[in-house]
């Protein structure tokens, strides 16, 4: 099962950090948040990634053609200069680097990989800037065996502030803060069958056009996660992201925590 990944946007609100740098190479200690996003999917045995490029590609193409495996992890060097790995990263990963446009939208850099998932029947698909604790296997059966077209895991948001409920004059009849409402976004990672592709057109974008049509035809379902999820679309979140990880909290890295898993079987439901 193959797994698609935007990673091509300009990441208009992470330029306080850097306008040179695309927001999936922006670093969470030693690697950019793309590299753990696809070793979040790796460590449940999706290593067939295609990325769909487009703002400053050529920094995405040059990290992986000069990936380093020694910055995470243990080697044996002798001479000083000969590396023996003990453990390795990216040796048996597969990863497509596929042009989508530098203006694209989600929709259309999907559109534009379609030759690259021929005979898919199910694919996966991700904003590249989300982490969580998920347990991916369990959501991709889920996902599957519900025959759905369209799969995606909802959060609670990240935020803090209140909802407010009025009347047309403006008299308030409640107010509750985020934490006691039933709000959930959007948090990306996909479940995708083949036929997401009849409900695309020209020029739309993937959440507004093609998923309504989805709900309208019962093809979309999301899944709660309740667990934990952060994203990173800002600097400040970057910065949190960041302390997390040299405090050594890092929830996402499921595996340093668990075993490899084998990835869900595909089958019609």
């Amino acid at each position: 099962m193959k797994v698609v990944l935007f990673c091509g946007g300009l990441g208009l609100r992470m330029r306080d950090y850097s306008e040179s740098i695309p927001k999936p190479m922006v670093p969470i200690g030693y690697r950019p948040i793309l590299w753990h996003v696809m070793k979040f999917y790796a460590h449940f045995g999706y290593k067939d990634f295609i990325l769909c490029l487009g703002h400053r590609a050529d920094l995405i193409k040059e990290y992986f053609l000069n990936y380093q495996e020694t910055l995470t992890n243990d080697f044996v060097m002798t001479g000083g200069k000969h590396v023996d790995l003990i453990t390795s990263d990216i040796h048996d990963w597969k990863i497509t680097f596929a042009d989508t446009g530098l203006q694209s939208n989600i929709a259309q850099r999907l559109l534009a990989v379609r030759p690259y998932l021929e005979g898919e029947e199910v694919f996966l698909a991700n904003y590249s800037d989300g982490l969580v604790d998920l347990d991916l296997r369990a959501y991709v059966e889920r996902a599957v065996a519900s025959g759905k077209i369209a799969n995606f895991v909802s959060v609670r948001p990240n935020v803090t502030f209140h909802y407010v409920s009025a009347d047309d004059d403006g008299t308030v009849r409640d107010i509750r803060s985020s934490e006691e409402s039933d709000n959930w976004q959007n948090a990306g990672y996909f479940v995708f069958r083949k036929e997401i592709f009849d409900y695309i057109g020209p020029g739309e974008e993937l959440v507004n056009e093609p998923f309504h049509r989805l709900i309208r035809a019962g093809q979309l379902l999301t899944h709660k996660h309740h667990g934990f999820w952060a994203c990173m679309d800002t600097y400040k979140e970057m910065q949190a992201l960041n302390d997390m990880y040299s405090r050594g909290n890092a929830p996402w890295e499921l595996w340093k925590r668990r075993p490899p898993l084998a990835p869900a079987p595909v089958a019609r439901p």
